[in-house]
């Protein structure tokens, strides 16, 4: 079958043939119809991430998908169904806790496996196999952006890691700060917009599509150039909530200089090593006297994507479709993975849903 991946004597991700799948008894054949494209991947391609699996000179790629089940197999799925695959799989022989519990995203790198990520193929080719409790069923009218399921799923974790961390007092957030004006960002804002005034940070000018949907969303945009995360409280105002998606380190600090207090700050972004100066007395200060807490956030759980299917359906239609402004076939591959100020997200098709 067809797929796209990267080797270890090429460059560049490419068309590979491999070959076809063959599923166990608990596990079902599901046929590609999306699969989206995002940061992650280009780090992958890269080689500043991940790995290929043990063994192996390819690593297909791919961690947001979308299919139709073609051979359910001993599982309770039914030939036809939609299903979108979680990302992280048990290394091989080692069934641990976490994911006995659906915790696999609490898990520590070394405990698990992420397909089109790291030590496993991912789901970018004609077919590929899963075990039943890694599938998440969704209905058939999501089909076509089904992919966006993994994105908004990292968020709904995120965001439930925030909120238990202030459950001991009554948190009621009216404001949030998004810094990063990515795909993931955008999804944020969208799902946070309906309950709190929002503000989302970047460093594009306009015209820019990024910032158009910002404001569509009745989101207010920040360019970090004029104003940088510790300042915003003396611009605009103090934010209950900051969701980090930038991968920048001194985010990490600064972010908890833009808190209100009893304000949360949960960090996505992965930075390389860096080493700076910060005032830790400041900072340190801030988080005892005015109660403000950080939370770190990696991948998500079954339950967290059976929430993102919710919540994609209750996000607004034309904010997605401004969202998503490239769907290519499989066989056009390469201008997927193609870097332009004019696209925000992508996804690559292997069957025509129009």
């Amino acid at each position: 079958m067809k797929a796209i991946g990267v080797t270890k004597d090429e460059s560049g991700p490419q068309i590979l043939d491999v070959p076809d799948p063959e599923p166990a008894s608990n596990e079902a054949l599901v046929r590609t119809l999306r699969v989206g494209v995002d940061g992650t991947d280009h780090e992958v391609i890269e080689g500043s991430h991940g790995g290929f699996p043990e063994g192996e000179k390819y690593h297909i790629l791919g961690h947001e998908a979308v299919g139709v089940v073609e051979e359910p197999n001993e599982t309770s799925f039914e030939k036809g169904d939609i299903v979108v695959p979680t990302v992280r799989r048990p290394p091989a022989g080692e069934d641990n806790g976490y994911f006995a519990r659906e915790e696999a995203d609490m898990a520590p790198p070394e405990k698990t496996l992420e397909r089109g990520i790291d030590g496993a193929h991912g789901f970018m080719s004609e077919y590929f196999v899963s075990e039943e409790r890694f599938l998440i069923p969704i209905p058939e009218e999501l089909a076509a952006r089904g992919f966006l399921v993994e994105p908004v799923s990292i968020s709904e974790k995120a965001l439930e890691l925030a909120y238990s961390s202030r459950s001991s007092f009554t948190w009621e957030p009216e404001s949030a700060l998004v810094l990063g004006n990515g795909s993931l960002g955008l999804l944020t804002v969208a799902m946070l917009t309906a309950e709190m005034d929002v503000y989302c940070l970047g460093r594009r000018d306009r015209p820019d599509p990024t910032i158009d949907l910002i404001e569509q969303l009745d989101a207010t945009y920040v360019d970090s150039r004029e104003t940088p995360v510790e300042e915003i409280p003396d611009v605009h105002q103090s934010m209950d909530l900051v969701y980090e998606g930038t991968g920048y380190a001194k985010h990490a600090i600064t972010s908890v200089h833009a808190l209100a207090p009893n304000g949360v700050a949960a960090l996505l972004g992965i930075p390389e090593p860096w080493e700076f100066e910060i005032d830790g007395g400041k900072f340190h200060k801030e988080c005892v006297m005015y109660n403000k807490a950080i939370v770190g956030s990696v991948n998500s759980g079954p339950r967290h994507f059976r929430d993102a299917v919710d919540r994609l359906q209750e996000l607004p239609e034309d904010a997605l479709d401004a969202l998503v402004t490239r769907i290519v076939d499989y066989d056009d591959f390469e201008r997927a993975f193609e870097d332009s100020d004019e696209i925000i997200k992508t996804a690559v098709e292997f069957e025509s849903l129009e």
